[in-house]
C-alpha cells in the first residue's frame, strides 16, 4: 500500500501572472478564471444580420438555376434598352417621316412592322411606345413602395390608434374599383399626361403593399434581437431600420416586382378606353387603342404592340413568382 507524506511539496503550479492572472496573462484581472467577456455594445443584436446575408445568397444561387428567373430577364433586357435609349433600334422619331400615301401598309423590308394609319413608321412607334409604358409601371411601383414601407412600418412597430387609422384607410381605398376609379378621375382633369397617370395609379394602388408591409413588420417586432435592440437603448428609428426592415423587406419585393407588370396592364387598358394618354404622346396602349376599329383589314397594328405588351406584362410576372419561390424555402 502506498502512502503519501502530507509534508512532501506538491506538484508545480503556475504562478501569477501579470496583473494576478494566470501565467498566460489573458484571464480577467486578480483572476485565474479565463479571458473577460466582450463589452456589450448596442450592436450586439445584430445576430439576424448574418442570416439574412444568408438568405439573399441563397435566394441568388436558388435564382440563376432557373429558367424562369433568366427568361423573364431576357426578354426585359430590349425592353428596357429601348425605354432608356430608342435611338438604339431605330432612327426615327415619334411621327417623323410620316406618309400619308403609304397609310397601314403590312411589313415590308422599308418598314418591319409596316405603317400605321397616318403612314408613319409603326416599328418606330412600338420602340418609342416602350418608355411612357414601362416609366409609368415602374415609377407608380416605386412610389407606392415608398408609401408602403412608411405607413406599413409605423402601423405594424407601434399599433393602436395609429394601426387602425392605417387599416381604415387601407380598406377605402382597396374598396374603389381600380380601372373604374381611375377612369373618374381622368375623365375629371382631361388634359392629364404622364405624371398625372402615375398619380392617379399611385393613389389606387398601394394598398397591397401596406397590407404585406404591416404583416411582416408585427411578425418581427417582438423578435429576440428586437427585444435585445430595445433594451440596449436602440431608438425606435434605429430598431425599424437595422432590425426590422431587412427582415421583412423580402415579401414585400415580391409584391413590388408583380405589381409593375399589373400597373403597366392597368395603364395600358386605360389607354385603350381613352382615358389614358392621348395623342400625340405614344404608348402601347394607344396604339391598341387606334388598331381596334381597323383589326380585320390592318390586323398587323394590333399584333405588334399586343406582343410586346404582352410579353413585358408575363415577364414581371413570371419574374415576381422565381423571386418569391426563391425567397421561400418552404416552395423549393
Amino acid at each position: 500500500m502506498t502512502t503519501t507524506d502530507p509534508d512532501a511539496p506538491g506538484p508545480d503550479l503556475p504562478g501569477p501572472g501579470p496583473l494576478g492572472t494566470g501565467s498566460s496573462g489573458t484571464g480577467s484581472p486578480g483572476t485565474g478564471r479565463g479571458p473577460a467577456p466582450a463589452e456589450i455594445t448596442e450592436e450586439a443584436p445584430e445576430g439576424g444580420e448574418s442570416g439574412r446575408a444568408s438568405l439573399w445568397d441563397d435566394a441568388w444561387r436558388d435564382l440563376r438555376r432557373r429558367w424562369t428567373f433568366w427568361a423573364p430577364v431576357g426578354a426585359l433586357a430590349p425592353v428596357t434598352a429601348m425605354a432608356a435609349v430608342p435611338r438604339l433600334f431605330t432612327a426615327r422619331g415619334v411621327n417623323e417621316g410620316c406618309d400619308p400615301n403609304a397609310a397601314a401598309l403590312g411589313p415590308s423590308a422599308a418598314h418591319w412592322f409596316g405603317t400605321d394609319s397616318a403612314g408613319c413608321d409603326y416599328y418606330a412607334h412600338v420602340v418609342h411606345g416602350a418608355r411612357p409604358t414601362l416609366l409609368i409601371g415602374v415609377a407608380v411601383t416605386v412610389f407606392a413602395l415608398a408609401i408602403a414601407l412608411v405607413l406599413g412600418m409605423a402601423a405594424g412597430y407601434y399599433g393602436g390608434i395609429l394601426d387602425t387609422l392605417v387599416a381604415r384607410l387601407t380598406d377605402v381605398f382597396f374598396g374603389l374599383p381600380f380601372v373604374l376609379g381611375a377612369t373618374v378621375v381622368l375623365v375629371a382633369f382631361p388634359g392629364h399626361g404622364a405624371g398625372a397617370m402615375t398619380l392617379v395609379l399611385v393613389l389606387l394602388g398601394w394598398t397591397t403593399m401596406v397590407r404585406v408591409t404591416r404583416a411582416q413588420v408585427v411578425s418581427a417586432r417582438d423578435a429576440d434581437y428586437v427585444l435585445a435592440a430595445r433594451l440596449l437603448g436602440a431608438s425606435d428609428a434605429r430598431v425599424m431600420a437595422r432590425h426590422i426592415l431587412p427582415n421583412a423587406l423580402a415579401p414585400v419585393l415580391v409584391v413590388a416586382a408583380l405589381n409593375v407588370g399589373n400597373v403597366i396592364a392597368g395603364e395600358a387598358t386605360l389607354d385603350f378606353l381613352g382615358v389614358g394618354l392621348q395623342y400625340p404622346d405614344v404608348s402601347w396602349g394607344l396604339q391598341l387603342n387606334q388598331a381596334r376599329d381597323a383589326l380585320a383589314a390592318h390586323p398587323h397594328l394590333l399584333i405588334f404592340p399586343a406582343v410586346f405588351l404582352t410579353a413585358t406584362v408575363l415577364s414581371f410576372l413570371m419574374l415576381g413568382d422565381a423571386v418569391r419561390d426563391a425567397l421561400d424555402p418552404k416552395l423549393r
